[in-house]
């Protein structure tokens, strides 16, 4: 947000120096990030106007001027491609000193005397413009000081504003903040409704639901639209990085600055029938004032016209920017003012996914007061009527019922805030802050009961108002003291692995630990088919980072491509954060992820090059599992993989029966989707299962030895592994001490659509030694489960 110094003590006025007040900003959270002086050094400069001038007999790009100073006649020889008679400049005189130390003196140029020099924006350092002379109106006072004429000296402050800071979108808002840091009072605002001087209005449907709660306008007819723009406006519209236009888009511009309220002037003559605010419709388009056509879907929001309230041509795109075919110009006699509530959600990321920055569509993305669509336009309408003539029509106010919530008031605890802060501040500071900064304050025995005006989205709950006297009172005026208190040491569970260990292993397994945001961009979660499963941000820092992740994967893929672009051909990243799901509050999970691609082992001379695989990532995953010493409770399925993973070379994990996760390749729509190769593997875990660990107990080394029965059995080829192991353990109990798979085979002797497993049975008895009864009793148990559970069949 930039802005003129003048302009801001207008509205609260100051004692304090241009270094106080922008250390004053910084302090209170309204960071300055610069600060250029305007017209510090302009004695001597006055305004002048060009009589005549003449080409110099000696030089083609010179030309020698008369120019009157209100004071006589002097000869100026003067290089500027927009010299003429008639033009009312300003004129350094001789003896002037200019910004950056030019001492004007009198001179001789190619033969020709001049007596001072006639000047651009740029040699007074009042603007970067050097492209000609300075034009001023027709009408300025020859001869009057051009410090006094523009408003100078001044400064152009641009300051840095956090997210939930949108009320300081406006010099109005900032002003607030100054005079509860600097102990003034910010100035009444004029804003006193205009009668109406005539019945003329339009009727106005808002049929975008409550992303539109608000929408007021009012008609001015017969204004004068060639009148210029008053220099005081002009000069506070250029310290605050907007170029004059031309007058009625001048006035919202400069209502948008000082209130904080986007609004947008219709040629009324050029609109049909009533407005109606309703959503673009598919395939819609919308030429706009920067001469682009935008192809438009449900997701925005337009202004449009039409008889009988029908909305059929869209004349803006609501909350960003204007159409080209109503917009005002030299030649308009009637105007409707417009000045809506948009809520951010209907703004948020609109664009950019047309490519496009309005100021209005910044504001209105972090948040504009609801109050202020009225007031804006009975301030504009006033400035039009002072400065351009006309009749206004009645003021049109239409709000949905229901929709717009006022604040509530909240309840700040002087014992917390003295606990919070460290320090007891005064009650009368206490509510000298809150009321300097427009709040409602309401003293109560116990603290303070204050409500926030509606500009103030920030102010939500208890802690937000210990936040506002903190950094008001002053941040260095707190206390530092170190924490004191009894803390208590607490053990590492033994039945859980730590995630420091864990990362220590995923390390030594060659993986890069990297950390993403929490936040992505909605439509790369459609891209994975999570649409609806993320929680939105109510006023995200973009619409790139709008929603809470559902999943580690998508961010963790992101960086993968990343670094896959920059030439590094084997990536492998791990990622230990947190996941959300929709819920009040949202629900958090605690997540493990892990993507791969690229060789299976850095390149070497000892093994050939292998792309990494399925089994690969399963290897790690089973070398995790088995540190947990309960690897027998996990199992792999194949069934219900999310849309993400490749269907015939994924896996869905399940501990004790419930899903925990999921491994395998990404589906190859979405690799192509993400530009990526069919080399991509993924694992993504819910972390509190895999730290599960058997608690660690001592068992006497076995006194019996081992008997191993191998076996082999035909299975249909849709029987997992898992489920050949489930059936064997629960038939044999303790006594199986391990199974080992050592062969799988189809093809020539084995029934089509079927497979061969051969598997060893490590059998063991804690009482006695097994015998060979014993043992082919097993291996029939376990042949019969296989036969009922399984539709095995005994190979010969």
């Amino acid at each position: 947000m930039k802005f003129s110094e003048n302009w801001l003590r207008q509205h609260v006025p100051t004692k304090a120096s241009r270094d106080e007040l922008s250390a004053t900003l910084t302090a209170i959270g309204l960071e300055v990030e610069d600060v250029a002086a305007l017209g510090d050094s302009l004695a001597g400069v006055v305004v002048a106007r060009i009589v005549s001038a003449q080409k110099h007999p000696e030089a083609d790009r010179l030309q020698v001027c008369e120019v009157d100073t209100g004071n006589g006649t002097v000869q100026i020889v003067c290089g500027a491609p927009n010299a003429r008679a008639g033009l009312v400049a300003p004129l350094a005189t001789v003896g002037a000193v200019l910004p950056g130390g030019i001492a004007i003196k009198a001179a001789k140029l190619r033969g020709v005397d001049s007596s001072g020099m006639l000047c651009s924006a740029k040699e007074l350092g009042i603007d970067p413009d050097a492209s000609g002379l300075l034009e001023l109106p027709a009408d300025a006072p020859v001869g009057t000081p051009l410090a006094a004429y523009l408003g100078l000296p001044d400064a152009s402050i641009e300051i840095k504003l956090t997210p939930n800071r949108a009320d300081c979108f406006s010099v109005r808002g900032i002003a607030f903040d100054v005079a509860a840091a600097l102990g003034g009072e910010v100035q009444p605002l004029d804003a006193t409704p205009v009668p109406a001087g005539s019945d003329v209005g339009m009727e106005i449907a808002l049929e975008a639901g409550p992303r539109v709660p608000r929408f007021a306008g009012r008609v001015i007819d017969g204004v004068d639209a060639r009148v210029a723009t008053p220099v005081w406006m002009a000069e506070r519209l250029r310290r605050s990085g907007l170029r004059p236009i031309s007058f009625l888009v001048d006035v919202t511009q400069y209502v948008m600055l000082e209130l904080g309220q986007p609004m947008h002037a219709f040629d009324k003559d050029k609109l049909e029938g009533g407005i109606v605010v309703r959503p673009a419709r598919a395939g819609e388009s919308l030429p706009l004032l920067d001469g682009r056509t935008v192809e438009l879907d449900g997701d925005f929001l337009v202004v449009a016209d039409g008889r009988d309230g029908r909305g059929e041509r869209a004349v803006a795109l609501g909350g960003i920017m204007g159409g080209a075919e109503t917009r005002v110009t030299d030649t308009t006699v009637s105007v409707f003012l417009e000045a809506a509530h948009w809520i951010p959600s209907a703004i948020i990321g609109r664009s950019r996914r047309l490519g496009m920055h309005t100021d209005a569509g910044h504001r209105f993305e972090r948040g504009v007061d609801p109050e202020l669509p009225p007031i804006a336009i009975e301030y504009a309408t006033r400035l039009i009527l002072d400065i351009a003539g006309g009749t206004p029509g009645p003021l049109l106010d239409v709000t949905l019922p229901g929709q717009m919530q006022a604040p509530q008031p909240i309840l700040l605890r002087r014992a917390r805030l003295v606990r919070v802060l460290g320090l007891a501040v005064p009650d009368a500071e206490v509510a000298r802050i809150f009321t300097a900064l427009g709040m409602k304050v309401e003293p109560l025995a116990e603290g303070w009961r204050v409500t926030a005006p509606s500009r103030r989205f920030d102010i939500e709950r208890e802690e937000d108002l210990v936040e506002e006297v903190a950094r008001i009172f002053g941040y260095d005026r707190i206390p530092t003291a170190t924490p004191a208190g009894a803390l208590a040491l607490s053990s590492e569970p033994e039945a859980r692995i730590g995630e420091l260990a864990l990362r220590e292993q995923l390390a030594a397994r060659g993986y890069f630990e990297a950390v993403n945001l929490s936040f992505v961009s909605a439509d790369l979660l459609a891209r994975w088919g999570f649409e609806g499963q993320g929680v939105p941000l109510a006023n995200p820092l973009s619409a790139d980072l709008a929603v809470m992740r559902p999943s580690l994967l998508p961010g963790l893929v992101e960086a993968l491509r990343h670094n896959r672009a920059r030439q590094q051909e084997r990536v492998r990243l791990f990622e230990v954060a947190r996941v959300f799901a929709a819920g009040n509050p949202p629900v958090e999970t605690p997540s493990l992820a892990i993507v791969a691609s690229g060789n299976a082992h850095a390149e070497q001379w000892g093994e050939p090059s292998r792309a990494l695989d399925f089994f690969d990532l399963k290897g790690d995953l089973d070398a995790l599992l088995a540190w947990g010493g309960e690897a027998e409770r996990w199992t792999v399925h194949a069934d219900d993989l999310p849309p993400w993973l490749h269907p015939g070379r994924g896996a869905r994990l399940a501990r004790d029966g419930k899903t925990a996760g999921w491994l395998g390749a990404l589906h190859p729509q979405l690799a192509k989707a993400l530009d990526l190769g069919p080399d991509v593997h993924v694992l993504e875990l819910a972390l509190e299962p895999l730290l599960a660990r058997r608690l660690p107990r001592a068992e006497p080394v076995a006194r019996f030895p081992m008997v191993r029965r191998d076996i082999a059995v035909e299975v249909p080829e849709d029987v997992t592994w898992s489920q050949i192991g489930e059936a064997v353990r629960s038939s044999l109990g303790g006594v199986l001490k391990e199974l080992r798979l050592f062969d799988r085979y189809s093809g020539k002797g084995v029934e089509a659509g079927r497979k061969s497993i051969a598997m060893g049975l490590i059998l063991q008895d804690a009482s006695r030694t097994l015998v060979d009864d014993d043992a082919d009793r097993c291996v029939r148990q376990a042949i019969a489960a296989l036969e009922q559970t399984c539709q095995a069949k005994l190979r010969g």
